[in-house]
């Protein structure tokens, strides 16, 4: 039994809500630390058996309570959507790295039900460099017993769905039955939005599962009247994670840490917490992984995509956006500021412009406006000059945008880009904002030498949407190389990645680059980005990634 008591605290998150959490804290500061995150309608008090159980008496324990959860604000089961939450557990992680002094690869998770579903997106999208994740029942799949509740609830939208089950389906214990009746904390409903935002969630992290090489280990219950075994299955079998282990309770039902032999599970994850602290952490290899989705798109597609295709060069050709696609390539800087724009041009086009990839486009330029305001106020308040380079600039759209927002602060900017067709734009763009500190230059964004050699040194550099277009990593790393030396030592790297992309083959198959080639993306794990950043010589400080998990922002440091 752990001789820990828990204290009470609270975290202000990324938008400024005051989450509430428990920390289990040893005598002595730890160096190692346990993160624990409840199922859905449930809270951090219900962890105590479990702590209590683990006696992992040299780490420190933290549970939240998640938003719209226990003591934490919001209307119960709720957010605006599940990003939010899974942002929300990369505040809290970096909450405990800061507030006590424990760095995360000396971290270890462990989710139930919805918090595991969460977690895993966290692992997924953020790819953190912790020890080990345990999920216990995760909610991959959701049984809705209603035929058709899916496509029903995506009519619905608004709302909330209160959950059939009752305690007897959760424990085969009577008195932690009673006790979950009894607890005023605990609520049944969640959010529709959520509940589809879930299962959304779970169809990506079910498809590319490959994507993780984190160890893991997961806790099912084999008589689960909440949620799929299948897809808990299916999902183990992807994962690429050196070390993985599965084990089945067979009579068990979802409330996993609170049935009549719950001391089975809690003894198998202390186990395996003991194991992965003392040994080192194995990291699997993702870029095979995302190399062989490449190779196979390669490969030529079926009759129904020629179909598609040629749909879209005839009928197609009444949007504006597939025009200018067939013409400059739907990859080009001048179909990117199209994107932007926003604005309809013929038959199509609003659907066009709508597509999933797009609004991710123009979410990732949300993100990137975002966090190049906030670098380019870091660097200014240093008393340093602000030099902004983007080695692909295209029109430069997001770069000038920024600096005309921001007429107090003295920016000067570098826009570079191979295509003449995109400097001549970004030559309108600027002239048109009145901007005049503004450089526009052919260059070549995987010439080291050439980006080396760029003085003054600039303080910002960006590199966005670029390297998705090229499949090996060689030219990424001379470009990253050259980035590294030509950044100013403290200044900072803005980079953009595609760890996910649902239309990834469609792309493939139908449109094609500025090359006029098959549109071919190479996707690359955030975790394999990441690492490529970090060898050029950056340390990675913050990230935003879109609510569906397709295009992600980091800013690094030069060290």
């Amino acid at each position: 039994m752990s001789s820990m008591k828990p204290t009470e605290h609270t975290l202000k998150s990324w938008d400024g809500v005051e989450l509430f959490y428990r920390a289990w804290l040893p005598a002595t500061p730890a160096k190692k630390a346990l993160l624990l995150f409840h199922r859905g309608h449930e809270h951090s008090a219900r962890w105590q058996e479990v702590v209590d159980g683990l006696a992992l008496d040299d780490v420190a324990v933290f549970a939240w309570d998640a938003r719209g959860h226990g003591r934490s604000p919001g209307e119960r089961g709720s957010a605006d959507n599940l990003a939010v939450v899974v942002k929300d557990v990369d505040t809290f992680v970096r909450h405990v790295a800061e507030k006590y002094n424990i760095a995360v690869p000396e971290m270890i998770v462990l989710a139930h039900s919805v918090g595991a579903v969460t977690v895993a997106a966290w692992v997924h999208d953020y790819a953190p460099p912790m020890r080990a994740m345990i999920l216990a029942v995760p909610a991959f799949r959701v049984k809705l017993y209603v035929p058709l509740a899916i496509p029903f609830l995506r009519l619905w939208k608004k709302g909330f769905v209160k959950s059939y089950v009752k305690a007897k389906m959760l424990t085969h214990d009577p008195a932690q039955a009673a006790a979950y009746h009894a607890d005023e904390l605990i609520f049944r409903q969640i959010a529709v939005n959520i509940l589809l935002d879930l299962h959304d969630v779970g169809t990506r992290l079910l498809a590319d599962a490959g994507a993780i090489t984190v160890p893991t280990l997961m806790l099912v219950a084999g008589r689960d009247w909440v949620v799929e075994l299948s897809a808990q299955k299916l999902f183990f079998e992807r994962l690429s994670s050196p070390v993985k282990q599965m084990e089945v309770y067979p009579g068990f039902y979802h409330a996993i840490f609170h049935e009549k032999d719950r001391h089975l599970p809690i003894g198998k994850a202390r186990e395996f917490i003991v194991e992965c602290f003392r040994q080192p952490t194995p990291r699997g290899d993702t870029i095979a992984y995302t190399q062989a989705e490449y190779d196979r798109l390669r490969a030529p597609g079926g009759w129904h995509f020629a179909l598609v295709k040629l749909g879209m060069k005839t009928l197609g050709r009444l949007s504006g956006g597939i025009r200018l696609g067939w013409r400059a390539g739907f990859d080009s800087g001048v179909m990117l500021d199209y994107v932007y724009e926003n604005q309809p041009r013929g038959l199509f086009d609003r659907q066009y412009l709508n597509s999933i990839g797009w609004r991710g486009i123009r979410q990732r330029k949300v993100n990137l406006e975002k966090l190049l305001r906030a670098t380019i106020q870091r660097v200014h308040v240093t008393g340093q000059a602000v030099r902004v380079l983007d080695i692909a600039a295209g029109a430069g759209r997001y770069v000038l945008e920024t600096m005309r927002a921001m007429p107090d602060i003295p920016i000067s900017a570098l826009l570079r880009d191979y295509k003449q067709e995109n400097l001549d734009a970004a030559r309108r763009l600027a002239d048109g904002l009145g901007l005049k500190n503004v450089t526009i230059a052919q260059g070549d964004a995987f010439d080291r030498a050439s980006l080396a050699s760029i003085t003054p040194k600039p303080t910002v550099a960006i590199v966005s949407g670029l390297y998705e277009l090229f499949p090996s990593n060689e030219p990424v790393r001379n470009s990253l190389r050259g980035l590294a030396e030509a950044v100013a030592p403290g200044g900072f790297l803005i980079y953009t990645n595609q760890p996910w992309h649902p239309q990834v083959e469609f792309i493939a198959r139908v449109l094609t680059n500025r090359e006029g080639q098959p549109w071919i993306m190479r996707r690359r794990t955030q975790a394999e980005m990441d690492e490529l950043v970090r060898a050029a010589g950056f340390d990675k400080l913050e990230q935003e990634i879109d609510q569906w998990g397709i295009f992600t922002v980091t800013v690094a440091r030069r060290r």
